[in-house]
Formats: C-alpha cells, sequence, structure tokens
C-alpha cells in the first residue's frame, strides 16, 4: 500500500482525511479467486464517525486481472458436478469468449458485466461431440460468478469486463460512498 505525498502522510493520519491511496494485492488469491490480482485507487478518504457511517471514500477503481489458470483452479473448487470435469481453460481475446475445457466435452463462455457483478454467459456446450442445451450448465455459472462478484460493501460494481490472452481484466468502482460501521461489515472493524 501506498498513501499520496500531499499533505505529508502523518497529516493525513491525524486530521482522518486520505488523499490517496493505492493498494496492489500479490495476485494469490482474492475471496474465493484464485490467481486474481488487484490494483486499487482509493481517493478522498474521509474518517468521520456518525450514527451511520465509519466515514466515505470520494472513489474506489479496483482494476483485477484473473488468469485464464486461476480461473481454471477456481472453477474446480466452486462449481458443483461442472468444476470437477475442467482441465483447462483458454482464453480467446479476439471473440472475448473463455472455454473451459474438459476430457469429454467443453463449455465456451463470454464474460459480461450483468447487474454490477460478473457473468459467465454460456455461449456453447459440446460433450463426446456433441452441442448439448446451454440451460444444462448456465444455472452453475451464474451461482459461481454471484457468489463472486455481487455482495461488495459500498455499491462497488463491476464497471467493464474484457478477455486478453493470458486471462480476464475487468474493472470495478464506485463513487461518493459511505463507509459502513465495524458491525455492519467486518472488513471496516477497527477504523
Amino acid at each position: 500500500a501506498s498513501f499520496g505525498v500531499l499533505p505529508p502522510f502523518l497529516f493525513q493520519h491525524a486530521s482522518g482525511h486520505y488523499s490517496n491511496i493505492q493498494i496492489e494485492t500479490a495476485g494469490n488469491q482474492i475471496r474465493d479467486a484464485k490467481g486474481m490480482k488487484v490494483n486499487l485507487d482509493i481517493n478522498d478518504v474521509r474518517l468521520e464517525d456518525s450514527a451511520d457511517s465509519s466515514g466515505s471514500i470520494g472513489s474506489l477503481v479496483a482494476h483485477i486481472t484473473w488468469s485464464a489458470e486461476g480461473i481454471k483452479q477456481t472453477i474446480q473448487g466452486a462449481i458443483p458436478l461442472v468444476g470437477s470435469f475442467v482441465t483447462g481453460v483458454t482464453t480467446n481475446a479476439s471473440d472475448g469468449t473463455i472455454e473451459l475445457e474438459g476430457a469429454l466435452g467443453s463449455i465456451t463462455a463470454k464474460p459480461a458485466v450483468v447487474n454490477g457483478g460478473i457473468s459467465l454467459q454460456v455461449q456453447q456446450v459440446t460433450g463426446l461431440g456433441f452441442t448439448l442445451p446451454r440451460e444444462a450448465v448456465q444455472p452453475a455459472l451464474d451461482a459461481f460468478t454471484e457468489d463472486l462478484t455481487q455482495d461488495y460493501p459500498m455499491d462497488i460494481r463491476a464497471d467493464t469486463i474484457e478477455v486478453t490472452d493470458s486471462g480476464i481484466a475487468t474493472q470495478f468502482s464506485t463513487r461518493n460512498a459511505s463507509i459502513p460501521k465495524g458491525q455492519e461489515d467486518p472488513c471496516f472493524s477497527g477504523l
């Protein structure tokens, strides 16, 4: 983590007003998502305790990358039935899809921003050389992506998503957000 240089950090700390905070994760895991890396830019943080919040954040922008290997490992451990058959994940940046590969077939899905979260929209399912109905796997993928991306605090929502040669890149953000009290969200206890 790093803090903006002006005003000096000790002044920011004493006043409870932080002009800029930048945080970069190692890329090991975020929540249950393995191989996910986050670069977080937080601006205009004001720690001011009130009856309903611990302060405010002017803006928060999270640039997230998720490697194909991390997607594979996460799906293997998180999606009942489907996950146990996934042996590889291939990304196709040119058509914006990812392919979940297994010994008996594959699932081609297109990541999209839906209702402020991320969704994997099934494009095609094949098994033993036959095309199967998308409805066979879409509910499992929906439950998986909802668990990962749709209950962030402070109305943090997905803005964009892009398939890259090595995985997925996405941006989440919020503006003019209230910081929850520690009792409401344990991530904010101790502020």
